[in-house]
């Protein structure tokens, strides 16, 4: 088959619902499908919104002969409106990792948010869910007529190579905790949340490493370097920015205890990743992170 995949910017992007995305490519590909990546500009909310109108970008995506259009749903604000004239050309399946209308934000955001992307759900043909939960979200805005499957995550793209009896050593070295934050610095992943939770331990039980990318939301993660400053944790927290698969591989392995408090996850890869390597994993009970912990 001829199959085209939307997203924004770059398939290498570091994110859980990239690498997603990233294994289904190869996996179409290593079953002979014919792949084509087509990238959108990742812009503000309302300037992508604007792309629906844009008649370069139709003509584009009405050019490519394709026996199938998947679409990441984190497109939908460029896709909402332009998808009804797509569906001429082939049909369309949306991969959808989580709603931006079921994150925690300003209550009049959300509905806005919701507005469009229930507009985009209803344009599309079927769905590839990555979890029961965001199914259930979905089909709870649009009901339950259009084809779907749940694909979970699978596979592991790490060789942990970590035995019981290397994990309960591990478990039972001396010296502080050492606990692992895995995920972009941005308000959703809390780690502000974790950080005012360990602050109230003596500090010599404990270390947290935070591994993610610095880039995706600077005034937070401005926030978080105050935050550490003012509560005198400089010795505690470290901030890594986002680390290559054999040096996050070491990490994982390394530490004790995996930390994620996210106010929502669509699935989250990080806890699969971090029980591979034998670590318990603390989650929130918003979103899909029970389907997994």
């Amino acid at each position: 088959m001829r199959i085209g995949l939307i997203i924004y910017g770059g398939l290498d992007t570091v994110t859980g619902g990239y690498l997603y995305d990233r294994v289904l490519v190869d996996h179409l590909r290593e079953s002979g499908d014919a792949v084509e990546i087509i990238s959108l500009p990742e812009r503000s909310y309302a300037g992508n919104i604007s792309d629906n109108w844009s008649a370069r970008l139709r003509a584009r995506l009405e050019e490519q002969r394709l026996d199938l259009m998947l679409q990441d749903e984190v497109n939908h604000p460029s896709l909402f409106r332009l998808n009804w004239k797509l569906r001429r050309s082939y049909p369309i399946v949306s991969i959808v990792h989580h709603l931006r209308s079921s994150e925690m934000r300003a209550a009049w955001r959300n509905r806005l948010y919701r507005v469009v992307e229930k507009r985009y759900l209803r344009s599309v043909d079927g769905f590839v869910f990555n979890s029961r939960t965001t199914q259930g979200v979905v089909q709870g805005l649009v009901g339950e007529s259009k084809p779907s499957v749940v694909a979970h995550p699978a596979g592991d793209r790490f060789r942990p190579g970590v035995t019981p009896q290397w994990i309960s050593e591990r478990a039972h070295a001396s010296g502080p905790l050492r606990v692992l934050f895995l995920g972009n610095v941005i308000p959703r992943k809390e780690l502000h949340t974790l950080i005012n939770a360990l602050a109230r331990l003596p500090g010599n039980d404990w270390r947290l490493d935070v591994v993610g990318s610095l880039a995706f939301d600077v005034d937070y993660v401005r926030s978080i370097r105050r935050r550490i400053a003012e509560a005198g944790l400089e010795r505690n927290v470290t901030l890594r920015d986002a680390l290559l698969d054999d040096d996050l591989a070491e990490h994982l392995k390394q530490s004790q205890l995996l930390i994620v408090p996210s106010s929502y996850e669509g699935f989250g890869i990080v806890y699969l990743e971090g029980m591979s390597f034998g670590l318990p994993s603390i989650g929130s009970t918003a979103g899909a992170a029970h389907e997994v912990i």
